[in-house]
């Protein structure tokens, strides 16, 4: 109580306050009513006997004239609040301003409805805001920025293409089942329109659209590879010796090549047993060794047991806080090395430009070669049959003949090779079949002989 009285107190002495309402019975009636004792010490009885009459008072005064006036009283001005009576007459209007006043004056029904209040109503805040309002700026911001330099937005590029796109619409073809397409006759005299879809599909004349990789050739080699100019019937003296030597190489190879797998599968012949060496494993462990050397081992394995069992675990001992504390600062000690040494290398590479920019120069020089490399390997892989299967290719042997074998004409002249195993073999090498072998037959039953009657009769 006693604050909310200060507080009235102190409402009321401020200079120039003047209330809209004044109730001196109010006073007079506070102050007639007997005082309670109460403990104030206590929470419960904080609002319960706490007069704040004279502060809600004072509190809705400063409302009402804020309402009616649109402030404070005190704080307007006194040209405001009141004038001066100088007695003089005011001039007569004339007709036309007095029917001009007369339809600008409100009627009183408006007047009536208008508000009282001289507070301005709150500001809506919630009418003010927009959902991503931020990045709706953002994007007005960066469009006029855009415009500015005489540049499209991104989003302003996807509707152009989209209007363009929708202008540039293909036509599609009539579907056959369309009853509004146009007809024609097979059987009349008139060849129809050869440009109709509809009849390039029907008559097959229009092809299948085929997949580009279908277009593709597996190998880059000829269907028909032309044989060296030694393998003629008449040929040249050296481009026959040529041809002779191309084969006798691929010979070599292939001796050689068997050379080493026999080396691979030969036996050596101090592996293969003799009678003494298959006598001596059979033997082996029947013979009892002397007692001597039994017992010198038994001698041996007791000494080395006990020497494993006498032996303590060596513990490791507890470290002391000193150890601990010079390893920490050693630990430290070297970090901080590694890195002054760090800071140091990476000053010295600025000298070391030179050398770093010709390292470089090298390295592009390295993977220029090879890339190279790796597309000639490619190129001369392209001419190589692939592996289709699990048989390799295997190359065929070279139609050649000798020298006394060879022919003055084409009547004398020997076949030599196949035809057909030549465009068999052709057709493996441009990967367009895998290598195969010929099925082997083999039997499920074993073949049963039976004699007859009319072959005992012969006999």
């Amino acid at each position: 109580m006693a604050a909310a009285r200060k507080h009235k107190r102190v409402a009321a002495s401020q200079p120039g306050f003047l209330p809209l309402k004044s109730d001196p019975n109010n006073e007079a009636s506070a102050n007639l009513g007997r005082r309670k004792r109460v403990n104030k010490n206590k929470k419960k009885n904080w609002n319960k006997y706490s007069d704040v009459q004279d502060v809600e008072e004072f509190l809705e005064d400063v409302r009402l004239q804020e309402r009616a006036t649109g402030g404070l009283i005190a704080d307007k001005p006194d040209e405001s609040l009141f004038f001066v009576d100088t007695g003089e007459k005011k001039s007569i209007p004339k007709p036309e301003a007095v029917k001009k006043s007369k339809r600008s004056k409100p009627l009183r029904i408006d007047l009536i409805l208008q508000p009282d209040s001289q507070v301005p109503a709150p500001k809506d805040i919630l009418a003010y805001q927009r959902p991503n309002a931020k990045k709706l700026r953002r994007l007005a911001e960066k469009a006029e920025k855009l415009a500015a330099m005489g540049m499209l937005s991104r989003r302003e590029k996807l509707l152009q293409l989209r209007k363009t796109a929708a202008t540039h619409v293909k036509e599609k073809p009539l579907n056959s089942k369309d009853p509004g397409r146009g007809f024609y006759d097979l059987w009349s005299a008139g060849s129809p329109d050869p440009a109709d879809p509809y009849y390039l599909e029907q008559t097959k004349k229009k092809l299948v659209k085929r997949p580009e990789k279908l277009n593709e050739k597996p190998s880059i080699l000829p269907a028909v590879e032309v044989i060296a100019p030694g393998g003629s019937y008449n040929p040249d003296f050296l481009s026959h010796q040529t041809l002779l030597l191309e084969a006798h190489e691929a010979e070599v190879k292939k001796v050689k090549a068997e050379e080493k797998l026999e080396r691979q599968l030969a036996v050596n012949r101090m592996d293969i047993a003799t009678e003494e060496s298959v006598f001596n494993e059979q033997v082996e462990g029947l013979i009892e060794e002397d007692e001597g050397e039994e017992m010198k081992e038994t001698e041996h394995t007791a000494e080395d047991s006990k020497d494993a069992g006498a032996g303590p675990t060596a513990q490791p001992e507890k470290k002391t806080e000193k150890q601990r504390k010079r390893e920490k600062a050693e630990r430290i000690k070297e970090l901080r090395k590694k890195a002054e040494r760090k800071m140091l290398n990476s000053r010295q590479q600025l000298f070391q430009l030179r050398s770093i920019g010709a390292d470089l120069k090298q390295r592009e020089l390295r993977t220029k070669t090879r890339q190279t490399k790796r597309k000639a390997k490619q190129e001369a892989q392209k001419a190589l049959p692939r592996r289709l299967g699990k048989l390799k290719f295997q190359v065929p042997d070279l139609e050649v003949q000798l020298s006394d074998e060879l022919a003055g004409s084409l009547r004398t002249l020997k076949p030599e090779g196949s035809v057909l195993k030549d465009r068999f073999k052709s057709l493996q090498k441009r990967n367009l079949i895998e290598p195969r072998e010929r099925a082997k037959f083999k039997r499920k039953h074993k073949v049963k002989y039976v004699e007859k009657r009319a072959f005992r009769e012969i006999q």
